[in-house]
């Protein structure tokens, strides 16, 4: 698969096969993607990945933790601003509108709507779940530097056979995650992303988020 290929299909798919994922094969790809690039050469990123029964005691974990506080904790940081602007308020709920019409959940429907987000909390079925910090100390600069080494995960996982789903989400449950995983307590928490085998008959699975018309972010000049 080449690098255009890659980034063409590549998708946050949120449901996955059962099927398990060797660890040799997640360990190849986290270790491919350090070669990212990053600002003095930092590399400011942290990753765990749990698998196997390491990954069904914390999925334990969450279940009984969501019958306590079914909207998780107070992130340490904005997942989106508080007053979000046009045009990417208007992206971020068309995203959200063509997602649950996929699996003929209406707007009205509450209920299953929060049933579909807290299948976030199970990496939505994923054999593996990754989990991605950085050290306090680092500006937005180095946030980018870890947004890249991400992105390279996900285009190794696609040349492997694999599919991912980079999770925000999970910044509402940092506190659980960094008991389980023990986090230092100098580094915050980011986000998860969930990892394996794309469930291709799930309806879910056929979104296809739109982009932007090119006009509305590129600006190409002297040639």
């Amino acid at each position: 698969m080449n690098v255009s290929d890659a980034l063409n299909s590549r998708t946050s798919v949120r449901a996955f096969l059962e099927k398990p994922v060797p660890g040799e094969v997640v360990k190849d790809i986290l270790l491919g993607a350090s070669r990212s690039p990053s600002g003095g050469n930092l590399q400011p990123w942290h990753v765990w990945a749990l698998g196997g029964q390491e990954l069904a005691r914390f999925k334990a974990l969450m279940a009984e933790r969501i019958k306590i506080s079914p909207m998780g904790e107070q992130p340490e940081y904005n997942i989106y601003p508080p007053e979000l602007k046009e045009p990417y308020r208007s992206r971020r709920f068309k995203n959200g509108e063509d997602l649950y019409r996929t699996i003929g959940i209406p707007r009205e429907d509450k209920a299953a709507r929060l049933n579909q987000l807290a299948k976030n909390c199970i990496f939505f079925g994923a054999p593996v779940g990754l989990f991605f910090a950085i050290d306090r100390q680092m500006e937005p600069g180095q946030w980018a530097d870890l947004g890249m080494y991400m992105q390279s995960i996900m285009l190794l996982a696609l040349e492997k056979g694999l599919s991912t789903c980079p999770q925000e989400a999970w910044a509402l449950w940092h506190k659980t995650v960094a008991e389980f995983i023990g986090l230092p307590s100098h580094l915050m928490l980011f986000c998860g992303m969930a990892l394996g085998y794309m469930d291709r008959e799930h309806p879910i699975n056929r979104l296809r988020a739109d982009r932007a018309d090119p006009s509305e972010f590129m600006t190409i000049r002297g040639f």
